[in-house]
């Protein structure tokens, strides 16, 4: 257990210090946001109905952002090869690594999605369901964007990789968290679909460390 809270430690650490984390992931959510009116128009009546689907688009490339350096740093610098001989299964070490990136970038972008959605026109009083909803969102975001990191170990263009990996499988999310937000919007219950947004991230965290600890280990041979 203290190998695991040390490696934990490490990784939000690394995922703060290295640049390009949680600062880089709002900041580029917020600059978005900020932009989106400019080209759809700033009519309140015309970017109240499509907030929820714009904020939720935005949080899914913000997710985007620092995926590349998950393993990519530690598979160029021998720390993963280190990682995979230590006394920690390669599925608990990309596990923790995901479980970090939660932490450290899904649960601040949880607490930007607000912001981005008021900005957007979204009633306030929906503001605590779209903090909800984006941190379950988060951890999904996390885990398969942990594994397309994994599968695009050692290719050149990783970024663009990732990217085209990730988005076919960040679009349940997206369509869960932006149909639990337009649910409540229309005076339906939201539940439905937070239960479908937290079956899709529990199951892609519980799965995806057993697919991305054999691609890290077919990138390592």
């Amino acid at each position: 257990m203290s190998a695991l809270l040390h490696l934990y430690r490490r990784e939000l650490a690394l995922l703060w210090s290295g640049g390009g984390g949680p600062l880089l992931a709002c900041g580029f959510a917020l600059a978005v946001t900020a932009v989106l009116p400019l080209a759809i128009g700033s009519d309140p009546d015309r970017l109240g109905p499509v907030a929820a689907g714009l904020t939720w688009t935005v949080l899914a490339l913000a997710s985007l952002l620092s995926l590349e350096r998950l393993f990519e740093r530690d598979h160029d610098d021998g720390a993963l090869d280190l990682l995979a001989l230590g006394p920690i299964p390669l599925e608990a070490v990309f596990a923790v690594k995901t479980a970090a990136q939660w932490t450290a970038v899904g649960l601040p972008l949880a607490v930007t999605a607000p912001v981005a959605a008021l900005s957007l026109g979204l009633d306030p009083a929906l503001a605590p369901l779209t903090a909800l909803a984006a941190a379950i969102a988060g951890l999904g975001f996390a885990a398969v964007g942990g594994l397309a990191a994994a599968l695009s170990l050692g290719s050149r263009r990783g970024g663009l990789l990732i990217a085209v990996i990730a988005l076919p499988l960040f679009a349940p999310p997206v369509i869960f968290g932006a149909g639990a937000v337009a649910r409540a919007q229309e005076g339906l219950p939201p539940g439905p679909a937070l239960a479908l947004l937290a079956a899709y991230a529990l199951a892609a965290a519980a799965l995806s460390p057993f697919a991305g600890a054999a691609a890290i280990r077919s990138a390592q041979d």
